[in-house]
């Protein structure tokens, strides 16, 4: 096939990889399934999409249809031809404000479009727990529903038109149409006629729509995706049914991908919901007593309706990035209800609340009703949104598994369905996860199970078959929103009768007759637990690493905790530093998920001595920039700056290192000899002769500028200039660093300065550089003696009154992170950790504490945009330095929403790297900067993104500490 695949590949215009790194990253989604694919395409126009249909109906192969991958039942996993259409497209083709409609091609991204709607005071309803990196193609294939879904109905309500290519390459297109219209499309001599001819025979006869209103799911389920939508169909006139029009996307719509391939989708719109809103996080000492406060609560207008459990909520316990938003939590809830209302105005607003609030309080079921406003909202609803991939953060082996999570009753019998799930569960030894969409009558319900253990597979079949018999009697659906994919499909026959699963398999083969789109999906899917991602009763191997990774159970375990959520997908637009790579290429490989399937991959399945030596790891790893956005904007807390720190030094052992890594990772101790001659060496790195030598020996990007050396190191400066303060507020260490001691030492004198100035004493003692340098290359035996130098060193000397601060963030920040998994002496590592700071993270504390105000500080007008660096906004926090430099009464600050600079240490003086590099900053930092006014000041704490920010714009950016000791009065 392969021969084939490169013979066929110059047909197309987009891409085609068949090699054995992009088959492995495909082989999953966000489901509990693997198969390795034939090969991965990223079609760039329809006429690609119709070479690669007629490929398939050639060789005997099949289409599997992706857009972000999210799919939580396996419905992107497949043995043939993975055609991703996220990287190409993308396009909005046209808004008509006046009929409120859109049209899109599949990957355009939910939240990209509604930011792009919202100038026009219109949205697209449907809101999934993905919705700011799921593309309009996926949520068309799954009818996704998401949170709005009881205000604004699922995507099938909000279909209006497809263009689609069946299953012989001929186009189409589909829409809401008369029985006149009907007719005339009974008359077309096409695959189209063909398609509207044969549903009219299967559908037309009155005991078929008997069957099929009998066997179907409760029409008042409003989010079912019970195979194939036949039951839509027949509301229509001409199929007998009521209604006056039909459509086809109906029925498209929640197939999965498995009837066409759709390349074009016009959307109904909503106006923009009221902008004044409120929402009652309800609090329940029981799961029991939540369900039942549903009924109550759904009598009133709620725009959402939402759940969470204790379990989830335990979760965001220990997430960097989610604690924070558990602000409005009272004690310790079994579960919360989230309800939001809005309204025009603020009268009517609170009038709406009071009637709820009244409704909630005379139940006697809530012990709290916290209301929540305006921002506090959002954070809110982002602690539930994260809800699915923070329950990848349990260690080990047993996870919560997508199998019954998307089961929906009518809203009635909710409580009812819950108690008996709860007791089938127990028997099971089982403590379920309840999330989600409550007001809908759906519920994620996930049991725990470890599914490498052969007995939990078999009570994976087991739970699901039972939970299937109890849907079934509830009349309700097995997949509300997430489709039924492969983990459902088995069970569609029994949950709506032979009669009409045979019916279903006509339908399929009437749009799909040579079974290329996406077979083994709705209709002759292999069993539930065949192509499990992990094979049962293996055992797993044991991987020896340099660094400590058991806080995962190892390394393996760590990249095991991707589940496949794609939140390394989320573009700049979204917000948020990951991932700066894939953000640049827009391809897979180059994904925080791509990294952790591909590591999962080669470390499980590899024959070698030293699982870690594979060119594919090299590769996938290779635009990995280390910005550690991953460690805490993943909800799974992916570490891949620390994976690929092991991998490439793992990988070294056997291959050794090259010129350049060597330079880079040992640049502290050049730079500690050049400084001695530091204008003769600024000269060499200044003179475009001898400059451009340098560059082409080391493989730097020419177009690069080469950092200067500091005339003078601060720890020359710090001998010569050493204060005593009398009556000190506090004794403070200062890190000295080796890019501020080296490159940056007036960044040095500007802290000393500053603390001085405020009647802080500073010391600097002698001790080795951070080892940051050594960990970026992959040089951990180096980075390890340098940790337990440094540890040892300071272990004893600080303390909270005597605390270390350093001006580097990627520097600092090393104690707390990096060294915690390399020191000899964890105890105290830790210890040391707790008391090293960047300055402005000790500024703002000081500040709160009183012993720093305003008045130390000029009353002059400054203009101040703020990036932060990559680290700090990982493992401290931007809002430290932003909280220092808006101390001043006239300083005026703003953060620029901007990810990873680009420049990432060494990486953006490589050759092969320069041109990602530069894309990374053009996305939101280049552009806010060249707006600034020339008289506004440009603050970055990383003197990696002040080089990126002078080499990208010609602007010279300031670290914060320089400019707050400028301004001492």
């Amino acid at each position: 096939m392969n021969d084939k695949l490169k013979n066929f590949s110059g047909n197309l215009e987009g891409d085609l990889f068949y090699d054995s790194l992009w088959r492995r990253i495909f082989a999953t989604d966000a489901s509990v399934y693997r198969t390795i694919p034939q090969a991965v395409a990223y079609p760039a126009t329809v006429q690609d999409i119709k070479e690669l249909i007629s490929f398939a109906r050639r060789n005997k192969t099949s289409l599997i249809p992706r857009t972000a991958g999210t799919s939580l039942a396996g419905q992107c996993v497949g043995e043939g031809i993975v055609v991703d259409v996220s990287k190409y497209f993308t396009k909005i083709i046209d808004l008509n404000v006046e009929k409120k409609t859109v049209k899109v091609q599949p990957g355009v991204i939910r939240d990209d479009l509604n930011r792009f709607l919202q100038a026009h005071d219109l949205f697209f309803g449907p809101n999934t727990s993905t919705s700011n990196r799921c593309m309009i193609g996926g949520m068309v294939g799954n009818n996704s529903s998401g949170t709005t879904s009881i205000k604004y109905g699922v995507t099938r309500d909000k279909v209006v038109e497809m263009k689609v290519l069946l299953s012989d390459g001929s186009e189409a297109v589909f829409s809401e149409i008369t029985s006149e219209e009907f007719s005339n499309k009974l008359q077309l001599d096409s695959m189209e006629g063909e398609i509207y001819r044969k549903l009219y025979e299967e559908l037309k006869p009155e005991v078929v729509r008997q069957q099929i209103t009998a066997g179907f799911p409760k029409p008042e389920i409003h989010r079912r995706n019970t195979g194939y939508a036949v039951d839509e169909l027949i509301l229509a006139e001409v199929l007998g049914g009521n209604e006056e029009k039909i459509n086809i996307c109906k029925l498209l719509c929640g197939s999965e991908g498995t009837l066409a391939f759709t390349t074009e989708i016009t959307l109904q719109l909503d106006e923009l919901p009221p902008s004044n809103a409120v929402m009652i996080a309800a609090h329940f000492d029981s799961v029991e007593k939540c369900l039942q406060a549903v009924v109550p609560a759904m009598r009133h207008s709620l725009f959402t309706c939402e759940m969470m459990d204790k379990v989830i909520l335990d979760c965001t316990k220990n997430s960097l990035k989610y604690k924070e938003n558990r602000f409005f939590i009272e004690g310790d809830p079994a579960a919360i209800l989230m309800l939001e209302i809005r309204a025009t105005s603020q009268k009517e607003l609170t009038n709406r609340t009071a009637e709820l609030l009244k409704t909630l309080t005379d139940s006697g079921l809530a012990y709290a009703l916290p209301v929540l406003r305006n921002d506090t909202i959002e954070l809110a609803q982002e602690l539930r949104k994260a809800g699915l991939g923070l329950l990848g953060n349990i260690v080990g082996d047993r996870k919560a598994v997508a199998c019954i999570e998307d089961t929906a009753v009518a809203v009635e019998d909710l409580a009812a369905y819950i108690s008996e799930f709860s007791k089938l569960m127990k028997n099971y030894g089982q403590e379920a996860v309840y999330y989600a969409h409550a007001g809908a009558g759906e519920l994620h319900l996930r049991p725990i199970l470890n599914l490498k253990k052969d007995e939990d597979v078999a009570l994976f079949r087991k739970i699901t078959e039972e939970v299937a018999s109890l849907v079934k009697k509830y009349g309700g659906s097995m997949s509300g929103e997430h489709g039924d994919g492969r983990v459902r499909a088995e069970f569609i026959r029994f949950m709506i009768g032979d009669e009409n699963y045979d019916l279903l398999k006509r339908v399929k083969h009437i749009f799909d007759p040579v079974n290329i789109f996406n077979p083994g999906k709705i209709i002759d899917a292999p069993p539930m637990d065949e192509s499990l991602r992990y094979e049962p009763g293996r055992k797993e191997p044991e991987i020896k690493t340099l660094m400590d990774f058991s806080d995962s159970l190892g390394i393996l375990r760590g990249v095991e905790n991707c589940n496949g959520s794609g939140d390394c997908r989320k573009p700049a637009e979204a917000g948020g530093t990951m991932c700066p790579s894939y953000r640049a290429t827009r391809n897979e490989k180059d994904t925080t998920r791509a990294r952790a399937n591909a590591l999962r991959e080669f470390l499980t399945h590899s024959n070698k001595p030293n699982r870690f030596d594979h060119e594919e790891l090299k590769e996938v790893l290779d635009l990995c920039i280390s910005c550690k956005g991953c460690k805490s904007e993943c909800p799974s807390n992916v570490d891949m700056a620390a994976y690929k720190a092991e991998f490439q030094y793992q990988y070294n052992q056997v291959n050794g290192s090259s010129i350049r890594s060597r330079a880079f990772a040992f640049n502290a101790e050049m730079n500690k000899k050049t400084s001695k001659i530091s204008p003769f060496s600024n000269f060499m790195f200044s003179n475009s002769l001898t400059a451009s030598i340098l560059k082409k020996t080391m493989g730097i990007a020419p177009q690069r500028s080469l950092p200067p050396l500091s005339r003078q190191t601060l720890s020359a400066y710090y001998r010569k200039n050493q204060r005593k303060i009398k009556d000190p507020i506090k004794t403070v260490y200062l890190f000295n660093d080796e890019f501020t001691n080296y490159l940056d030492s007036e960044v040095g004198v500007a802290a000393i300065k500053l603390l001085n100035g405020l009647n802080y004493e500073v010391k600097i003692i002698d001790h080795p550089e951070s080892g940051r340098g050594f960990i970026s290359k992959g040089f951990l035996k180096e980075a390890r003696e340098v940790a337990n130098k440094n540890i040892g060193i300071f272990t004893e000397i600080i303390s909270e009154e005597s605390p270390l601060l350093g001006l580097e963030p990627s520097a600092i920040l090393s104690f707390r992170d990096e060294y915690l998994r390399l020191a000899d002496d964890k105890a105290a590592a830790a210890q040391v950790s707790k008391n090293a700071f960047l300055l402005e993270e000790f500024f703002k504390k000081e500040v709160v504490a009183g012993n720093i105000t305003a008045n130390s500080f000029t009353s002059d007008k400054k203009r101040i945009k703020l990036h932060g660096h990559c680290h700090q906004k990982a493992l401290s926090g931007i809002e430290n330095t932003f909280v220092m430099l808006n101390l001043p009464e006239n300083f005026e600050v703003t953060v620029i929403p901007s990810g990873c600079c680009g420049m990432a240490g060494s990486f953006g003086y490589e050759k092969e790297h320069y041109e990602v590099s530069m894309q990374i900053g053009e996305q939101t930092l280049f552009p806010a900067v060249r707006k600034a006014s020339e008289e506004t000041l440009i603050a970055a704490p990383g003197t990696s993104c002040r080089h990126q920010i002078f080499d990208g714009t010609g602007k010279k950016a300031l670290h914060p500490v320089s400019i707050m000791a400028e301004a001492l009065k």
